[in-house]
């Protein structure tokens, strides 16, 4: 049974990759508006839920419910177009393409889905300000500091105003201070239009940004704050 008010949940998740179970029964939601992050030990399965959320991989067992959807019963198709509109990523490398400027990266997903020229590039520049690297806009991505192209990362993931935001180690890369003001820019974006976020990570003070954390371990999800 989905949570009451939940914008993404799972259950019963299991996914192995060849003998070896990468989840086992995992259960896990996110309401509109909320951070939760999903920690746990390497290999503990913590991006495999993330891929199974985003329906990036499709699990052996149990649904993923978004909103009135059932990933788990959609085409390849209809959620690649999902991702395309409802759902924003950001990865520990920022995965930018390096021969676009930055203002051309982040108005990309705007672009693939139809929006104009002009006003993709309009919506991000203002992307661009609000995670403070309106400067880097002319600039690719070799040119910039490792700090500013994570921030552009968040900036593109937030240009097509997605629902659901999935960071998969958005900090990893980058020095403290660095990762501090990109977690404080993403997680106040994300709060201020309402849009839940999967944060993966392992280190405590990533999780420390988050409203409720999660331990994946050996497969099975544990809600620190005794619920799913």
């Amino acid at each position: 049974m989905t949570p009451e008010g939940s914008l993404l949940a799972a259950e019963g998740l299991s996914k192995a990759y060849g003998p070896t179970p990468a989840l086992d029964g995992a259960d896990f939601s996110v309401h509109p508006g909320e951070v939760v992050a999903v920690m746990g030990p390497s290999g503990s399965g913590k991006s495999t839920l993330l891929h199974c959320l985003a329906g990036i991989v499709a699990p052996d067992r149990g649904t993923v419910r978004y909103g009135p959807h059932t990933l788990t019963g959609l085409t390849d198709a209809q959620r690649s177009a999902l991702r395309r509109t409802d759902f924003g990523f950001v990865f520990q490398f920022g995965q930018l393409v390096p021969e676009l400027t930055c203002l051309e990266n982040v108005a990309l997903p705007l672009r693939l889905n139809g929006t104009r020229r002009k006003d993709a590039e309009r919506q991000a520049r203002d992307w661009l300000e609000q995670l403070e690297v309106e400067g880097a806009a002319g600039q690719r991505p070799g040119e910039i500091s490792g700090g500013q192209g994570q921030r552009v990362a968040v900036a593109r993931a937030l240009a097509t105003r997605p629902r659901v935001i999935f960071a998969d180690e958005p900090t990893g890369a980058l020095d403290s201070l660095n990762g501090e003001r990109v977690l404080t820019l993403l997680t106040n974006a994300a709060r201020d239009t309402n849009a839940a976020v999967v944060l993966v990570t392992h280190e405590a003070r990533v999780a420390a940004y988050s409203d409720r954390e999660i331990v994946v371990r050996d497969g099975r999800v544990k809600d620190m704050a005794g619920r799913i």
